[in-house]
């Protein structure tokens, strides 16, 4: 069988998190990660998760302007992202993450979750979104 995906939505306080179901066709929200002030202890956390969920690839959200363009936190999430595969020797491949939170709090809000409360969850399900979007297009490549 083949390994999980993990996907992690990186922020500069947060990391969400969210991992594939044993067949690579859905997307779970699995939890959130507060950051230290330590980017390498952050990575090599984040990487001893993806070794316990058994992952064999990690999805990183990359987030772009809204007109496709970089931004400085684009360069910090590829530097985070080279961080993590050289502790965790897996591939990483980059989603684009725009809309994401704005949709994983649509989402919060319609099911009547209360402001304060959001911040607990809003990570991983928008990390969830990111590893959805990988692996629709992951198969419908396959299906062609």
């Amino acid at each position: 069988m083949e390994k999980r995906i993990i996907a992690f939505d990186i922020g500069d306080k947060r990391v969400g998190v969210a991992v594939s179901d044993p067949f690579n066709t859905f997307a779970l929200p699995a939890s959130t990660f507060f950051r230290t002030k330590n980017a390498e202890e952050d990575a090599e956390k984040l990487a001893a998760l993806a070794r316990e969920k058994e992952a064999g690839l990690i999805v990183c959200g990359l987030p772009f302007n809204f007109d496709g363009s970089e931004s400085a936190q684009t360069i910090k999430t590829k530097k985070f992202a080279q961080l993590l595969e050289a502790r965790t020797e897996l591939p990483v491949v980059f989603e684009d993450e725009r809309f994401t939170t704005m949709e994983a709090e649509r989402v919060l809000i319609s099911g009547g979750v209360r402001r304060e409360n959001r911040k607990q969850s809003i990570d991983s399900i928008a990390a969830s979104y990111i590893l959805e979007g990988y692996l629709n297009k992951r198969n419908k490549g396959a299906n062609q």
